[in-house]
């Protein structure tokens, strides 16, 4: 089980969709996802990958599916980190 923490970005991201009643739908599924990070980050249906843009020397930073063929659908980027069986969430935003 991991610890999950966010980054003022990914909780501000959180924090919009909870305040926006359209897009309840898209908060459910981003829910759904930390919670699957949070017991297991490789779950398939997560679809977890690695994001070579936004990855450093330092660390890598992973892509997470919310939702999936549905136009602006949500993801979330995340890394491990920073201390062990913890889970950094970087940013929960739609795809282009």
């Amino acid at each position: 089980m991991f610890k999950i923490k966010k980054t003022d970005e990914a909780d501000k991201h959180l924090r919009e969709l909870e305040e926006t009643k359209h897009l309840q739908k898209r908060l459910k599924a981003v829910r759904k996802t930390l919670g699957f990070l949070e017991i297991n980050p490789r779950h398939p249906s997560l679809r977890t990958h690695k994001y070579e843009t936004l990855s450093t020397e330092d660390y890598e930073v992973f892509e997470a599916y919310a939702e999936n063929k549905t136009p602006g659908a949500y993801r979330v980027f995340w890394r491990y980190g920073p201390g062990a069986k913890e889970i950094t969430i970087i940013a929960i935003t739609s795809h282009p």
